[in-house]
């Protein structure tokens, strides 16, 4: 057995012990780094983790660490009610104020499932509180958070974006930002108008129309715990959610002043330096070109002097777990490229002799696995198996790693993945089963549909 068979199979084996039982896969992939390096290659210690990324680890602790201070003294909640007054507290627009915020949250640093994990709670009381689908909701949030995620500040961002300049490829940051938010958006407006917007809109349209015949209408009242989760007696599993009755068309119409404003909800200073110093960190890196990692610790150190106390616990709020997946495998990922297992597997591929063939099996791959895995770990593993036959010419490589980022980052919003399950369990107990089930359809049926639309727009045409 070849040394480059060998390690495809530790590959598999930690991949299969991460998944099975609870050990990070960064420190499974470091641990064989180390074995491989020491056996196969004769490498000391030294020479085997020269393959540590380190300006991704600084990447990945700035970003992570700023966005902790924004959650700490209250930037992030600040955002997520500036949004809901922003659009009138009418509730048909508000899952897209979930879209966006959360968009706006990963775009900025956050770890998607953290995004998530904040965002469902916030999103889905909504839901209940005015009788909208917490499958619409749910959607409208993981979708939201990808959207964002690959914007060059961001998480998956710089991991891609790392992994491709690396792998000496050719690359575009906003492309690759501007293909994944448009597509992420293209799912929103299918799951906004087929998980119930439309209803939503309807009874929008109606408390507007009530207004302006000066009739009273009536203010959202706070659902009550026996009411299973909506605010009317109508069919709460259906896609519309419980919007039958006319009184809670009128709540739909208007979330109204459900929250009287305090201090933890204005714009104070620190809010607003934070705010400031996410401006000036994506300006810095989208038009200057400045390391996103060094400038992030700078934002934040700034931020901490001025404020020690709104930013206790900041480090501590950095996702050590992310930090030591990704660097951990792209460490193994260097290991292999040493051994010569990534031009094994490029030629593997090549071999089918049908390059857009190949580029389709590769996001099939990434879509797949991601459906069931960390996206942040695959998205390490896979982008250098594309290099051999990208570097070929045949297959534009911006198209290809947009196409790979979206196949293998849609699929979150399955129930197996940590997206999804946050959003399950955050749902209404009498409609956690249907939620369960529609998002299993809805991910699942994007490990086929996303990869061969991202092939047929982004890989085919050969026109990035």
């Amino acid at each position: 057995m070849s040394l480059e068979v060998v390690s495809i199979i530790v590959f598999i084996v930690v991949f299969l012990l991460a998944t099975m039982i609870s050990i990070n896969m960064g420190v499974l992939a470091l641990i064989a780094a180390f074995v491989l390096g020491t056996v196969a290659l004769h490498q000391s210690a030294e020479e085997i983790f020269a393959g540590f990324p380190g300006d991704l680890f600084v990447t990945l602790v700035g970003v992570t660490f700023l966005f902790a201070i924004a959650k700490s003294n209250g930037t992030v909640d600040w955002l997520v009610r500036a949004g809901v007054r922003a659009v009138g507290g009418r509730v048909a627009a508000i899952p897209w104020v979930m879209f966006l915020v959360s968009a706006v949250l990963s775009a900025v640093g956050a770890v998607v499932p953290a995004a998530v994990a904040i965002m469902a709670p916030v999103g889905i009381s909504f839901a209940r509180k005015h009788g909208i689908n917490p499958l619409l909701m749910g959607l409208m949030i993981i979708t939201g958070t990808t959207a964002g995620g690959f914007s060059p500040i961001s998480i998956f961002g710089t991991i891609t974006n790392g992994v491709v300049e690396r792998n000496d490829l050719p690359s575009s940051p906003l492309t690759l930002f501007l293909a994944t938010f448009l597509y992420n958006a293209a799912l929103a407006v299918i799951a906004y108008f087929l998980f119930g917007g439309r209803k939503l809109m309807h009874a929008s349209a109606s408390a507007v129309e009530a207004r302006r015949s000066a009739e009273p209408v009536a203010v959202a009242e706070p659902a009550h715990a026996s009411s299973g989760g909506g605010p009317s007696s109508g069919d709460a599993s259906s896609p519309g959610g419980a919007l039958g009755s006319s009184s809670s068309s009128a709540e739909a119409g208007d979330v109204g002043e459900d929250h009287d404003e305090d201090p933890a909800e204005r714009l104070d200073l620190n809010r607003a330096l934070t705010v400031v110093g996410l401006l000036g960190l994506t300006v810095g890196a989208l038009f200057f070109g400045l390391n996103v990692g060094a400038v992030a610790l700078i934002v934040g150190a700034l931020l901490t002097m001025v404020s020690p106390k709104s930013a206790q616990g900041a480090v501590n709020g950095v996702s050590w777990s992310t930090v030591l997946l990704v660097c951990g495998i792209v460490t193994y990922v260097s290991v292999l490229q040493n051994i010569g297992t990534i031009d094994f597997l490029g030629e593997q591929v090549s071999q089918l002799g049908i390059p857009l063939l190949a580029a389709l099996l590769i996001c099939l791959i990434g879509g797949a696995v991601s459906a069931f895995a960390s996206t942040t770990g695959i998205l390490g593993a896979l982008i250098p198996l594309a290099v051999p036959f990208l570097l070929g010419g045949e297959i534009g490589a911006v198209g290809l790693i947009a196409a790979l980022a979206i196949s293998s980052s849609v699929v979150d919003s399955s129930p197996f993945s940590t997206s999804g399950a946050l959003v399950t369990a955050n749902a209404p107990e009498d409609m956690r089963d249907m939620v369960f089930r529609r998002l299993m359809a809805w991910g699942l049926s994007l490990i086929l549909l996303a990869p061969l639309s991202t092939w047929l727009i982004l890989v085919l045409p050969g026109w990035l």
